[in-house]
């Protein structure tokens, strides 16, 4: 599993990221940011998780881009992991999903599906790392059942990811309290500094964003105390299909790495 990367993931193990494109949008996109990720985070000794949804299932129009084809986009995610070593992180939506990410190596609850019993259990069933997504609608102590759900059933193999709290309409806050609080159930806590900064349903048919706050708020939660950054980064986020109001231009990820393992700390 991506060369045993992902065995250095736990409490108090090494800082690691997790980042890559919003959607599998084509293969090319996929292996450059990949590989210039890879090539990136072995220069800090940074352990990687490449990141990118086959399917984006939470669209707020009908007519938004949601996937290139299931199989297809978790082909060339199958292509990332064999041919570059690394481990692959994707969504899933429902528990009929699982077998088609039989090869992936950690599974994601999105936010909105957090507190869906049946699809963590599923997941957790599989033995494999599970990332659950704290709902923007919860509060963070809800967090500790929701990781319990899947603990039970793969040998706490539970990370507990924040990515903001609802804010009114259309927009998002990050209460760092919530790491704080989150940390003390015992699992790895993400940050997810990019989906922080996002404005749902900012922009009418599609969320918008502020993605000059992703570097003073990754900053804030490094300070505070998190055990990984999950970020989403492309090479032209302006052509983005999903999100491309809030990735990292991947132009972008050697300066802000350099900057945010400033702040890092374990413990």
């Amino acid at each position: 599993m991506g060369n045993g990367l992902i065995e250095q993931i736990g409490i108090g193990k090494n800082f690691f990221l997790i980042a890559g494109n919003c959607v599998v949008e084509n293969e090319s996109i996929t292996m450059e940011t990949a590989r210039t990720l890879r090539d990136l985070c072995r220069s800090y000794s940074l352990p990687l998780v490449y990141k990118s949804s086959y399917r984006k299932a939470n669209r707020i129009s009908g007519d938004s881009f949601a996937t290139i084809g299931d199989r297809e986009a978790i082909e060339i995610l199958r292509k990332v992991r064999k041919d570059l070593s690394l481990p692959v992180l994707t969504d899933i939506h429902e528990t009929g999903e699982i077998e088609l990410t039989s090869d992936i190596d950690i599974l994601q609850i999105p936010a909105f599906l957090c507190r869906q019993t049946d699809l963590i259990r599923a997941a957790a069933k599989t033995g494999k790392w599970v990332n659950i997504k704290k709902g923007q609608y919860l509060a963070p102590e809800n967090m500790k059942e929701a990781a319990a759900k899947g603990a039970a059933l793969n040998g706490g193999k539970v990370m507990l990811t924040e990515r903001g709290t609802t804010f009114g309409y259309n927009d998002l806050v990050v209460d760092f309290r919530s790491l704080a609080i989150m940390k003390q159930f015992g699992y790895p806590i993400i940050f997810d500094a990019t989906h922080a900064v996002q404005r749902p349903g900012g922009m009418g048919t599609q969320s918008g964003g502020n993605r000059e706050f992703i570097w003073p708020l990754a900053k804030a939660a490094a300070a505070v105390g998190i055990d990984g950054l999950f970020i989403e980064t492309h090479p032209d986020p302006s052509r983005a299909r999903s999100d491309a109001a809030t990735q990292m231009p991947l132009s972008d990820m050697p300066r802000f790495l350099e900057e945010i393992l400033k702040y890092v700390r374990i413990g």
